[in-house]
């Protein structure tokens, strides 16, 4: 009896290490994915910061505000205009990746500030809306523009993995904000106030008004770098 027990205990030592050797190992935990993101954005919309939140493999919300400001000079029946466009705009964003990965088609709407400011300061006799005026009696012509308050956007992009970490993504769509929409003219000339006068500047208002209704969905290109937490 003894010698049996003895045998049964040494074979019990030496499977030991055997046994540890085949017990299954803990699994190594996978990478943790990120949920939330912070970075600038910049590009045709402006600059400005962004903010997502992943909240899973294929779905995932934005926000960001972009802000600048282009100087330009163009010309209509004549006239030669010096434009600013001031960018100003705060959007929402809802990102499917349809794959799970990187690619991501995107759908929101903008809060559109963006207008456009323009001056044009003639010299010599020239016409607006039809008749003939000097430089004295027109001074300084300024009006504004501005487009639809919120507008539909429409995007495909690549945001990288969804790791922890520093991102580099891209998107490229439009924002559907409609034709920009000219205000009334001004001048600062001694004509400023004639009827004949004002009724020739709400001809030529219409006349650019006719030359921007051409154009009513603004292009999307971005750029955003941030970090994942």
């Amino acid at each position: 009896m003894r010698k049996i027990i003895l045998a049964a205990l040494a074979g019990t030592i030496m499977a030991t290490p055997a046994l540890a050797q085949t017990q299954p190992q803990p699994v190594a935990d996978a990478e943790p994915k990120s949920t939330i993101a912070a970075g600038v954005t910049a590009g045709s919309l402006g600059i400005g910061p962004e903010f997502g939140w992943r909240i899973n493999d294929t779905v995932a919300i934005r926000g960001n505000a972009t802000f600048f400001g282009i100087n330009g000079s163009f010309d209509s029946d004549d006239l030669e205009y010096d434009g600013e466009l001031k960018l100003r705009s705060f959007g929402a964003m809802v990102d499917i990746y349809p794959f799970g990965g990187n690619f991501r088609l995107s759908g929101g709407a903008r809060i559109n500030r963006n207008e456009i400011e323009i001056l044009a300061t003639p010299t010599g006799t020239f016409e607006i809306g039809g008749e003939v005026y000097t430089q004295q009696q027109v001074g300084t012509l300024s009006g504004r523009a501005d487009a639809r308050k919120v507008a539909p956007t429409l995007t495909l992009g690549w945001a990288g993995q969804n790791r922890r970490g520093f991102m580099v993504g891209f998107e490229a769509g439009a924002m559907f904000q409609g034709a920009m929409r000219i205000d009334e003219f001004r001048a600062t000339g001694t004509a400023a106030n004639d009827a004949t006068f004002r009724a020739s500047l709400e001809e030529e208002r219409r006349s650019l008004q006719d030359d921007v209704d051409k154009v009513k969905v603004y292009p999307i290109l971005q750029l955003s770098i941030g970090y994942r937490f």
